[in-house]
């Protein structure tokens, strides 16, 4: 009986990352689970990719593919904090992609559609020359040039991966995420939303973006590849549809104009995900709308069913109960996961 592939997944407890663990386990991976979030389970690791003698044991398995999502990621983030930026993805990635040719693994790296620029009117992955305006871009530009690098001179197996706007309705909120979970997240609080005038991007769901991440590890060849949906939309329809959805009021949504360093309109060549990759988005923007503002709805109503209640001279009439237990921790001995035999 053929054994199943092992896939090491670095950056697995982030946004890509659980669906990613998930669908792998599902579609027959044997998989271990590396991140530097503290955690102690089977199958997981703790490790900083910037700390590469803690790797080892993830290396030590013996992979069959790296998923690479570790990552300083995000704009404002990598720009506040450019050394971590450079540091991790760049000396980072270094140290996994020294592990993958010990190892002879292949790594499909997780880069971004920030590389591009504002410059390239249409993002193509076969031609266009990235010019990156902000840190972040340029750490994953420059970390796409040392991979190319290593598989030139080095014999590193690797694809690289350019994602466009995905997004999840379990994703984590933040200021610092995408257009479609910061519009969701405060239009169901009532809160106002900033469209940046004359702004456009595609959306795809995490649910397919995961199938296009598997199928990157059985590409033979070097191929750096988007990822994304060929439904390119207006941001100020995407903030129309969400409020359609939650029956918000429109006067929430304000139109301002883009702030410096990013890139107005995202419109990515897509024809190397459907002849590399076979792939085709399942999910459609309105039906990923659906997803995401049925989960804020339902977030905010229990924040204001938590909140306590208060008088009109401001006094409170309950406090929400505490049902916050202190769990005993439970030590388990570390296990790595065994492929199928």
């Amino acid at each position: 009986m053929q054994r199943a592939p092992k896939a090491l997944v670095i950056g697995a407890a982030g946004n890509i990352g659980r669906p990613l663990v998930a669908h792998l386990r599902a579609t027959g991976y044997a998989v271990l689970e590396v991140d530097l979030r503290p955690a102690w389970r089977p199958d997981y690791l703790m490790a900083d990719i910037t700390q590469p003698l803690d790797l080892l044991p993830a290396f030590d398995w013996a992979p069959d593919v790296v998923f690479l999502l570790a990552a300083s990621v995000g704009r404002m983030t990598c720009e506040q904090a450019g050394s971590l930026a450079i540091t991790t993805n760049l000396a980072g990635v270094n140290n996994v992609l020294q592990l993958c040719k010990r190892t002879r693994s292949v790594c499909v790296f997780f880069s971004t559609s920030e590389v591009y620029g504002p410059a390239n009117e249409v993002l193509d992955d076969e031609v266009a020359r990235p010019q990156p305006n902000n840190r972040y871009g340029l750490s994953k530009w420059l970390a796409e040039q040392l991979i190319e690098y290593e598989v030139r001179t080095g014999n590193l197996r690797a694809v690289t991966l350019r994602p466009c706007m995905i997004y999840d309705e379990a994703e984590d909120m933040g200021d610092h995420r995408s257009a479609m979970i910061r519009f969701a997240a405060n239009l169901a609080r009532g809160k106002s939303i900033e469209v940046h005038r004359g702004s456009a991007r595609g959306w795809l769901h995490v649910s397919d973006a995961v199938r296009a991440v598997e199928a990157a590890g059985h590409v033979p060849e070097y191929a750096t590849i988007n990822i994304g949906h060929p439904q390119i939309v207006p941001i100020a329809t995407l903030a129309e549809l969400i409020c359609h959805e939650l029956n918000a009021d429109p006067e929430l949504i304000r139109s301002v104009t883009l702030p410096a360093q990013m890139t107005l309109v995202k419109h990515p060549t897509l024809d190397r995900q459907r002849r590399l990759l076979g792939f085709e988005p399942r999910v459609s923007l309105e039906e990923g709308v659906r997803r995401v503002c049925a989960v804020q709805a339902r977030m905010a109503a229990s924040e204001r069913a938590a909140a306590p209640r208060v008088t009109t001279n401001g006094d409170r009439l309950h406090e929400p109960a505490d049902r916050t237990k202190p769990v005993e921790p439970v030590l388990r001995p570390l296990t790595l996961p065994t492929a199928a035999v």
